[in-house]
């Protein structure tokens, strides 16, 4: 006599259970559902914004050196302060990197906007990760997006430890208009950029003969810093096998 067969859909594991989560579950991902269209394409910006930073940070000191003008055009403060600088010994060409560093300083604001319509809190969590401080820090960027809605976007610009990234897709999720949101950008970017050119104007030509003198040095620090980002890379990578 056969043993008893079990009967019903339990009898056999389904194909979902043997294949296990999808990949889009990661909990590292902002989404909570399967991505659409405009969720691939919106990461995927975010993912060029990630690499335009790491590129731009080994560049820097090279552009400070060679190309002042290009890296203040990027939105760079330090090419700003070098420009004024040097629009105090007669260079004429500020008037211009004023107008492009105010755009190229807000060039990617409205990718953050954009993925606060999307994914909200969602993102902020996975960019806290598990690190209490960056959590913190965070989560503080949160609460004064939300109570001062887009003031907070001219407290952005300041060089305080509140993580810009993190107020506008607060602002983008809370339903502010991308028209006002870009008003405010701009506004904003404007009178900092015009601030950091003043104050290079106001140091003018000993920060120029400077840069002159140590010109041909820049290239070995972002040399430097390119090494340093890629061992720390490997080395972040190889704790976990390690263990």
């Amino acid at each position: 006599m056969s043993d008893p067969q079990p009967d019903g859909p339990a009898a056999e594991p389904t194909t979902e259970s043997l294949a296990g989560p999808e990949w889009w579950e990661d909990p590292s991902l902002p989404w909570k559902h399967k991505p659409t269209p405009s969720d691939i394409a919106c990461f995927t910006w975010l993912g060029v914004v990630a690499v335009y930073s790491i590129v731009i940070n080994v560049l820097r000191p090279t552009l400070a050196g060679l190309a002042p003008h290009v890296l203040a055009s990027m939105g760079s403060w330090t090419g700003l302060v070098l420009v004024g600088a040097r629009a105090a010994t007669g260079d004429p060409w500020w008037p211009l990197v004023w107008i492009l560093g105010t755009l190229g300083l807000i060039k990617f604001d409205w990718i953050y906007w954009w993925a606060g319509r999307l994914w909200g809190r969602n993102l902020i969590d996975a960019w806290s990760g598990r690190s209490p401080r960056v959590r913190r820090a965070n989560e503080r960027a949160e609460r004064f997006a939300r109570k001062y809605d887009v003031l907070a976007i001219a407290v952005g610009f300041l060089p305080i430890p509140l993580p810009r990234g993190v107020i506008l897709v607060v602002l983008g999720e809370a339903g502010t208009s991308l028209r006002k949101f870009l008003t405010v950008s701009v506004i904003c970017s404007f009178i900092t950029n015009g601030a950091y050119l003043a104050l290079g104007y106001w140091i003018g030509e000993p920060a120029v003969k400077v840069m002159e003198a140590y010109g041909q040095y820049l290239v070995w620090v972002s040399v430097a810093i390119l090494v340093v980002m890629v061992v720390s890379i490997w080395w972040k990578q190889r704790k976990p096998s390690a263990g």
